[in-house]
This record gives structure tokens, C-alpha cells and sequence, in this order.
């Protein structure tokens, strides 16, 4: 495979092993939990005790053991990244995620007031839910996640835990150690999260004939894409990471990320148990999470569940990200709604850039696409819905199809 051969932890000096050259099978062979190698730059290094260590977690690094896990491949892509670079597009304007943090405080503020000087009528409860849900905090944690706001780590740190902890109710390493790996290996089984359906849905093409061929039928497959709208977008925030972050934080026993999830509770109970009671607050914070967990599974999936969802192919960094993304053409509203994540492709490909400067850099990836003969899909925000039931459906039919005919 090449010269190298170096095996030490990253970040030590090392000596290079005499006649340090491996073979891909030797360096495939280091995949488990106790003995990990890895290879970037075509040099290779153990990082079984280093990945403990790792900022993203361990579960990021470690979905490279025993393969190549150099950033890019392709030259072009290294020299679009120092063009960018040059031209400014890694560099924050505070002003935007000032703005950003001020009208989510300014709509929690005024939903509140609202209550407090009105009343608790049908009419203004429906109204001030609106204005809680459409605050979004979340497109402005996921920016903090990113580091892509402050040049100092430690800052957006601390801002992410203030955002997610105290506008949101959840928890900054439950959300880091998750969300790297889906960046790390997107939509592929057993290494990205999104894509573990828990046995409710068949995605992709090969899950659904590997399913139907096991005669594994733990639900009407083949009826997904309608029951999808039952419990996929109405369940996904208020219940199944509602459990799942509060279980992480106390499992992990991460009481500072605790701590910020409480204060927001607090906070929030504070707020409306005197407008509301007690019932009628949870009732409403309820409803809430209801509103932006379907704003937030359909932002997120029209993106990527349409798209190849496999097992692990060592493609290389580029190709692998294009193939598990797409974006949605831009607009106002579009941006808006998305966080600017209609611009998936991009964020993936430069996850620490920041979200308002996507649509420079867009250009200059399509262009290095199509130099390559990589896919660069872009649809409408209406076509982007449409696949997601779309896709759904086929990966459904193929399920039934395993399951009576193989």
C-alpha cells in the first residue's frame, strides 16, 4: 500500500519503523475495540488508546479503524478547501449569529408576553406555541456544534452548552458525540446513527432485500410511508430523544450538561406554570416539541434518506459525502427554514464553515463535481418532501418483495 508505517499515537513524534511498508490486509485486520490502526496520508498509526481520548468522541475515530482516513483523496478538493480559505469563507460575521440569538430571545420573550398581558384563550396559546417552535433555537446550537461561529474552541463550546442546555432542554455531548458520526459516515449502517431506525423502518435499497430475505417483519414494511407520518415526525424529538438524552446525560453521569437541561425546565416551568398550571404548562411544552419535531424530520430527511444508504464502502471523502447528500435550491425562505441546510453538500464537506457562507463556496464544489464526474443533486424544497415518502415507499417495496419472492 505504500510507504509509512508510522505507529504511534497522533500527536507524538514517533520513529519510523525500519521497512515500516503494510499491507492493506494487515492494516484492515486492526479494526476491533482494543486494536485500532488507521491510515491518513498514507502513513499509518495506532490509535487504540488515542481514540479514547478523541475530541468527537471515540465512536468518530474508531469508524475508521483499519481504513484510509485522510480527509480527500483528490487533490482538486485540497485546493478548493485553501481557496476558501484564502477567500475568507471559514470566517464568522458576528453580527448574523448575534441577530440569530436575539430574535430567538425576542420570540421567546414576546411569547410569553403575550400570555401574561392577554390571557391563556385557545387562540393565544396556539399563537404563542407558533412563535416558541419558529425560534429554532436548534439551527443556532447545531452552528456552536460546528465551531464554526468562534476561532476559539472553548468559546463555541460554551455558547453551544448555553444554547442547547438552556434554550433547548438537551444535552451538547449527547448531541457532539452523535451528530460527528453521522458527518464522519453518513448514511451508513451500524456507523451513522440517523440511520438506525430501530428495526421501524427498512431504508435504502439493500436493508429492505437483506430484511426480506431473513424474513424479518417486525412491521408492515411495506405500509412505511404512510405510517411514517404517525410516528416519525411527531415522536422523533418530543419522545425518543427526549428518553435518550436524559438517559445518556445520567448513564454518562454528565451532571454539567444536566445542570444546563434542568435550567431550562426550570426556566420554562417558572414561566408558565403560573399562567398555565402545571398540567397545562407540560401540555404546552408538549405541543411545542410537536411542532419542531416535524420541522426538524423533514429538514433533516429530505436531505439524506433519499439518498445511497448502504454498508461501508471506503469511498473516499469526497464521493462519500456526495453520494449521502443533496442540497435544496436556494431562497429566502428556504435558508430560512432550513438553517441553511438546504445547502447539505457544502455543510458536509466543510462542516466548520460558517452556515452563511455556503452559498459562495456552492459554485466552486459543483464545478469540482462535475470536473470528476460526481453527482451534484439539487432539488426544490416540494420535490426534497416528496422523497422522503417517495423513497420510503420503494425501499418498502423492495422489502415486500424479498420478503414473498426470495
Amino acid at each position: 500500500m505504500g510507504g509509512g508505517g508510522q505507529l504511534t499515537e497522533p500527536g507524538e513524534s514517533g520513529s519510523r519503523r525500519a521497512g515500516g511498508v503494510y499491507t492493506w490486509e494487515e492494516v484492515q485486520s486492526h479494526c476491533n475495540r482494543n486494536d485500532q490502526w488507521l491510515v491518513i496520508d498514507r502513513k499509518v498509526y495506532d490509535i487504540t488508546h488515542w481514540a479514547k481520548g478523541h475530541p468527537g468522541g471515540h465512536r468518530v475515530i474508531s469508524h475508521y479503524a483499519g481504513e484510509d482516513a485522510t480527509a480527500a483523496i483528490i487533490q482538486d478538493f485540497y485546493t478548493l478547501r485553501a481557496q476558501a480559505e484564502s477567500e475568507g469563507l471559514f470566517k464568522a460575521q458576528p453580527l448574523f449569529f448575534c441577530l440569530h440569538l436575539g430574535h430567538i430571545l425576542l420570540l421567546e420573550a414576546l411569547a410569553w408576553l403575550i400570555i401574561w398581558l392577554w390571557g391563556t384563550s385557545w387562540t393565544l396559546t396556539f399563537l404563542c406555541s407558533i412563535m416558541l417552535a419558529t425560534a429554532q433555537a436548534g439551527w443556532l446550537q447545531h452552528d456552536f456544534g460546528h465551531l464554526s461561529v468562534f476561532k476559539k474552541s472553548s468559546w463555541n463550546h460554551m455558547l453551544h452548552k448555553f444554547v442547547i442546555g438552556h434554550l433547548k432542554g438537551a444535552s451538547a455531548n449527547w448531541w457532539n458525540h452523535r451528530h460527528f458520526q453521522h458527518h464522519a459516515k453518513p448514511n451508513i449502517f451500524s456507523k451513522d446513527p440517523d440511520v438506525n431506525m430501530l428495526h421501524i423502518f427498512v431504508v435504502g435499497a439493500t436493508q429492505p432485500v437483506e430484511y426480506g430475505i431473513k424474513k424479518i417483519k417486525y412491521m408492515p414494511y411495506h405500509h412505511q410511508h404512510q405510517y411514517f407520518l404517525l410516528v416519525g415526525p411527531p415522536l422523533l424529538i418530543p419522545v425518543y430523544f427526549h428518553i435518550q438524552i436524559i438517559r445518556t446525560m445520567i448513564s454518562r453521569r454528565d451532571w454539567v450538561d444536566l445542570a444546563w437541561s434542568m435550567s431550562y425546565y426550570l426556566r420554562y416551568l417558572c414561566c408558565y406554570v403560573p399562567l398555565y398550571g402545571l398540567f397545562g404548562s407540560l401540555a404546552l411544552i408538549s405541543f411545542v416539541r410537536f411542532l419542531e419535531s416535524h420541522w426538524f424530520v423533514w429538514v433533516t430527511q429530505m436531505n439524506h434518506l433519499p439518498m445511497d444508504i448502504d454498508h461501508e464502502k471506503h469511498h473516499d471523502w469526497l464521493t462519500m459525502q456526495l453520494q449521502a447528500t443533496c442540497n435544496i435550491e436556494k431562497s429566502s425562505f428556504n435558508d430560512w427554514f432550513s438553517g441553511h441546510l438546504n445547502f447539505q453538500i457544502e455543510h458536509h464537506l466543510f462542516p466548520t464553515m460558517p452556515r452563511h457562507n455556503y452559498h459562495l463556496v456552492a459554485p466552486l464544489v459543483h464545478a469540482l463535481c462535475e470536473k470528476h464526474g460526481i453527482p451534484y443533486q439539487v432539488k426544490t424544497m416540494w420535490q426534497g418532501l416528496v422523497d422522503v415518502i417517495r423513497s420510503l415507499k420503494n425501499s418498502g417495496d423492495l422489502w415486500l418483495d424479498a420478503y414473498l419472492h426470495k
